[in-house]
């Protein structure tokens, strides 16, 4: 196994432990793992030249904000 493939394999399992701790603590663990997966999107399209995904998700969480808030 290549040092990028057992990286890549390692990724993949903490991702998986994790999701596997945060179910248990149900929509809240949930809701964790989606914003953690939604800045780490945002930064790899950053990283390539593409900030819309940063407004995309600005915006989201604006409207949420939004709509939710007293």
């Amino acid at each position: 196994m290549t040092s990028a493939e057992r990286r890549a394999y390692n990724q993949r399992q903490h991702a998986e432990n994790r999701r596997q701790l945060v179910a248990d603590r149900g929509p809240r663990g949930i809701a964790e793992l989606w914003w953690d997966e939604a800045r780490k999107i945002a930064r790899h399209r950053a990283a390539q030249g593409d900030e819309e995904a940063w407004n995309d998700l600005a915006r989201t969480l604006s409207n949420y904000c939004t709509r939710y808030s007293a």
